[in-house]
C-alpha cells in the first residue's frame, strides 16, 4: 500500500480506538494485508520446497542421500513408531535450510553490542563446527533487553556479586521448605509496590509462570477466552486447566464482546448451567505482532460481563508506561481493574523468572499452585538482580537511572519505527512497542536476511512459519534503551541500502525486456 493508504487505515484504527473516551492518548497500530502476488509467490516458494522434500525423502528412503533425521533402531522397525516421520517433514526439509539463523551462541554479555562464536556447516546444517574465530561488537536487535540491564557492569552486577558471595547461588529446596529466603520475600513485596497491587508472588520461570498457574485458577466447568496470538505458555495453560477453551480474533472487541454474550446466553454445552467462571486471557504485548492490548475496552467487557481478567505483562512490564509500570501505566489505569497480573523478570530486568500479583489470590496459589510447591527457589544472584533494578526504575536508588532508560526506550522506539515508515518498508504493531516486525513474507528471504544482516555486524530474529501464519514471514527487531541514535541509524541506512539495491535489479530487469 501507498503512505497515503497507510496513514488513513491509521486513521481508521484511531478512531474506532478512541470511542466512548475509553482513552486518553491516540492510539495507533497499522497492519497491512500481504499484496495478492506476494501471497501467491510465497506459496510457490513453499510449494517447491515441499517438492524438492518429498525428492530428498526418496532419495533418503532408499539410502541414495545420507539421512541424517532421528529414525527407529533397526530392530524396533516393526513397533509403533516413536518418531512421527510426517511431523518432522518440515524441520527435515524447510527449517534445515535456515538452521543456521537460529541458536547462534554468544560469547559475551547481550547488551546493546555483543560478540558471536562463528560456526561453520559442511553438510547443509545437520551439523555445525567452531572455526575459532569471534564476530565482535555485533549490534544486538534480538534480545528482549528493553531497559538494557542485560549487563556485567553497574550496581546491579555489583550487587547480584555481593549477593552470591553471602547465599551462593543455588537454594537446593522449594520455598515451602527450606528456601524461603529474606531475599524472596523483600523481592515479592517490592513487585507488589511497583505494581500497586496487594501482593505478589515470585517463579523460578517465567513459561511455567502461565503454563503451571492458570490450571490453579480455572477447572473444569470453568470458560477461558483467549486471544488467538496468545504466547504458547498461555495456550499450555489452559489446555492443563481443562477448561472449555474459547478464542476471539486479536484485539477485537467485537470479537470478544460476542463470545461473553454466547457464554452469558447459552452457559455450559448440553446442561445450559451457568459457568462457574470466565476468564478472559491477554498479553500486553504480542511478541510476535508488535501490538499492544486494548486493555481499557477489555476491563469495560470485563466489567459489563463480570468476567476475570488474566494480563501477561511478559513484553510490557518495564518496556510500556511513563513510569515503566507495564501497559496498565501505559493507558493510566487503576491496577485494582486486573484480577491477575502476570510478568517476567527476563526482559526489562534483565533476570529470570516471573511473577502472579492481585488481591486476594497469592495466598491460595501458594498452596494450590505446582509451580509454587515443586519448583526449587530462585537462586538468590537472580533475585537481587530484579530488586536492584527494579529499585532503579523505581527511582529508590537515589538516582534518575531507571527513568532515563525508560524515556530513552520510548524514544528510540518512536525513532526507530519512523525511519522504517518513511523508508516504505511494512511493519506491524503499535508505534510505542519496541517490538518491530518487519515483513519477508517470502521464505527464501528469511534465511538470507539473517546472513546478510550478520555479515554487517547486525545481528537480528528471523521468524516464519510455524511461528507466524504461513505467508507473514518477518524479522522481528527488539529496540533497547541501551541502543545509541549511531546504532539504529547504522541498521537504517544498511536497509535502506539494501531496498534500492533491490529497486534497481528490477528496474534494470524491465528495461532488458
Amino acid at each position: 500500500k501507498s503512505s497515503e493508504n497507510v496513514s488513513c487505515c491509521e486513521a481508521i484504527i484511531h478512531a474506532a480506538s478512541y470511542h466512548g473516551s475509553l482513552y486518553s492518548r491516540p492510539f495507533i497500530e497499522s497492519f497491512e494485508e500481504t499484496p495478492m502476488l506476494v501471497a501467491v509467490l510465497t506459496y510457490m516458494g513453499y510449494g517447491i520446497l515441499t517438492i524438492f522434500g518429498y525428492l530428498r525423502d526418496f532419495l533418503r528412503h532408499w539410502k541414495i542421500e545420507r539421512c541424517h533425521i532421528a529414525r527407529e533402531k533397526e530392530e524396533q522397525k516393526d513397533f509403533v513408531p516413536l518418531y512421527q516421520d510426517f511431523e518432522n517433514f518440515y524441520t527435515r526439509n524447510l527449517y534445515m535450510r535456515i538452521r543456521d539463523n537460529w541458536n547462534r551462541p554468544i560469547c559475551s554479555v547481550p547488551g546493546a553490542k555483543m560478540d558471536l562464536m562463528e560456526r561453520a556447516s559442511h553438510d547443509y546444517n545437520w551439523t555445525f563446527e567452531y572455526t575459532g574465530r569471534v564476530v565482535q561488537d555485533v549490534i544486538n536487535l534480538g534480545s528482549y533487553n528493553y531497559l538494557g540491564f542485560a549487563e556485567n557492569t553497574g550496581p546491579c552486577a555489583d550487587s547480584a556479586a555481593e549477593v552470591t558471595m553471602k547465599y551462593g547461588v543455588g537454594i537446593a529446596s522449594t520455598r515451602q521448605e527450606i528456601g524461603n529466603l529474606d531475599r524472596h520475600e523483600e523481592m515479592e513485596k517490592l513487585v507488589a509496590k511497583f505494581l500497586g497491587v496487594e501482593s505478589a508472588m515470585a517463579f523460578g520461570m517465567g513459561f511455567a509462570t502461565n503454563s503451571m498457574n492458570i490450571p490453579a485458577l480455572a477447572g473444569k466447568g470453568c470458560l477461558i477466552l483467549s486471544d488467538e496470538l496468545n504466547h504458547a505458555s498461555l495456550v499450555l495453560g489452559a489446555r492443563l486447566s481443562g477448561s472449555t477453551i474459547r478464542v476471539f480474533k486479536h484485539n477485537n472487541m467485537q470479537s470478544l464482546e460476542k463470545l461473553l454474550k454466547e457464554a452469558i446466553v447459552h452457559g455450559q454445552p448440553r446442561t445450559h448451567r451457568p459457568w462457574k467462571k470466565i476468564l478472559i486471557v491477554v498479553e500486553g504485548i504480542y511478541s510476535m505482532e508488535g501490538s499492544i492490548v486494548r486493555l481499557p475496552e477489555v476491563i469495560a467487557l470485563k466489567k459489563r460481563y463480570r468476567a476475570y481478567l488474566y494480563l501477561d505483562e511478559a513484553h510490557s512490564i518495564g518496556a510500556l508506561g511513563p513510569r515503566g509500570r507495564g501497559v496498565v501505566d501505559y493507558f493510566g489505569l487503576d491496577p485494582c481493574d486486573v484480577d491477575v497480573m502476570m510478568g517476567t523478570f527476563t526482559k526489562s530486568f534483565g533476570a529470570a523468572g516471573g511473577y502472579i500479583a492481585g488481591k486476594r489470590l497469592i495466598e491460595y496459589l501458594r498452596s494450590h499452585s505446582h509451580s509454587a510447591v515443586y519448583a526449587t527457589s530462585m537462586s538468590p544472584p537472580v533475585v537481587e538482580q530484579i530488586i536492584t533494578s527494579m529499585k532503579c526504575i523505581m527511582g529508590e536508588d537515589g538516582t534518575t537511572i531507571g527513568c532515563d532508560r525508560v524515556r530513552q526506550l520510548a524514544e528510540n522506539t518512536v525513532y526507530f519505527r519512523k525511519r522504517l515508515r518513511e523508508m516504505g518498508f511494512i511493519i506491524y504493531g503499535n508505534n510505542d512497542s519496541p517490538v518491530v516486525p518487519m515483513m519477508l513474507y517470502m521464505p527464501a528471504k528469511i534465511g538470507a536476511f539473517g546472513r546478510e544482516m550478520l555479515k554487517r555486524n547486525i545481528g537480528v530474529v528471523v521468524v516464519g512459519f510455524p511461528a507466524t501464519p504461513i505467508i507473514e514471514s518477518r524479522a522481528r527487531f527488539c529496540i533497547s534503551a541501551a541502543h545509541t541514535n549511531d546504532m539504529l541509524d547504522r541498521v537504517n541506512t544498511y536497509l535502506l541500502f539494501k531496498r534500492q539495491t533491490i529497486r534497481q535489479s528490477r528496474n534494470q530487469v524491465c528495461l532488458l525486456k
